[in-house]
């Protein structure tokens, strides 16, 4: 093999394990914001990622900040938009809240993380 087709078949690999990197479906922003505080709480927390979402596989808890879970209702994957992730939300004072999120995308890549936001003045 000449070393312009070893230089190519290199090349070649790199971007196709740069492209398999990008297939995860990571968070790409919320509503609420993450680390916002509003003044208002939400009824619902929408969450979209990079990639479309397993509904099955995929979920969202809100916890206040003893630990306890302020979802009203499971996680769905909404019907018209496959990266959006969206859970109801129970009533809630004001506070500090973390959301946890875990999803597996349809190219069957798990990610998970977490973050906060805060209700009130």
């Amino acid at each position: 093999m000449n070393r312009l087709a070893k230089a190519l078949a290199t090349l070649a690999l790199l971007l196709a394990a740069a492209d398999a990197a990008h297939a995860h479906a990571f968070l790409d922003h919320a509503s609420p914001l993450v680390g916002s505080t509003v003044a208002t709480a939400p009824r619902e927390f929408l969450l979209w990622f990079t990639e479309k979402l397993e509904p099955a596989f995929s979920t969202v808890e809100v916890r206040n900040a003893q630990g306890v879970a302020v979802q009203s209702g499971k996680a769905q994957v909404d019907r018209n938009d496959a990266t959006q992730l969206r859970v109801p939300l129970k009533a809630l004072p004001s506070g500090t809240y973390q959301v946890i999120w875990r999803v597996l995308s349809v190219d069957t890549h798990r990610t998970q993380g977490s973050f906060s936001f805060r209700v009130g003045p």
